[in-house]
């Protein structure tokens, strides 16, 4: 599971779509509806907040506003919550923005080259979804960190 704490419009095609139903999984996960992916790691930021629900549901309907954008029909139907008028935000470290950034880069090299090159190449700082706010900071304590490059 990976809940992208960059900006959607920095993700390619697969990793939006994939983190639309990896995030459709999470809300499940905190409505109680599976038994699996409970102790996920990528949900403790979720659930430290006062409402997980509404904060996950806030979370989606960003994904889905980058769907729209690109065209794609994600059903906002699935997301168990309305956007809320005054979303509650979240701190995201640079170090974890930076991770990702680097972490998508090296998946996007494997599947679609040409993207990166157009989309990624250019990012510097790289922008946090609309939900966080960003603060100085290494990678993330909930971060399983895998070796980039290899």
């Amino acid at each position: 599971m990976r809940l992208w704490s960059l900006d959607p419009a920095l993700l390619d095609r697969r990793a939006l779509v994939a983190g639309w139903r990896e995030t459709l999984l999470a809300q499940k996960v905190l409505r109680g509806e599976t038994k699996g992916y409970t102790r996920h790691p990528q949900l403790e930021r979720f659930r430290d907040r006062p409402d997980p629900l509404q904060t996950i549901a806030d979370y989606l309907h960003a994904i889905a506003d980058e769907a729209d954008r690109r065209g794609y029909n994600f059903d906002r139907g699935r997301i168990a919550l309305e956007r809320s008028t005054n979303p509650d935000p979240m701190n995201v470290t640079s170090g974890q923005l930076e991770y990702e950034l680097a972490f998508l880069r090296q998946k996007v090299e494997g599947r679609d080259p040409d993207w990166g090159r157009a989309h990624l190449d250019s990012v510097g700082k790289p922008a946090p979804h609309p939900l966080f706010a960003v603060i100085d900071g290494p990678v993330e304590s909930w971060e399983r960190i895998k070796p980039l490059g290899q």
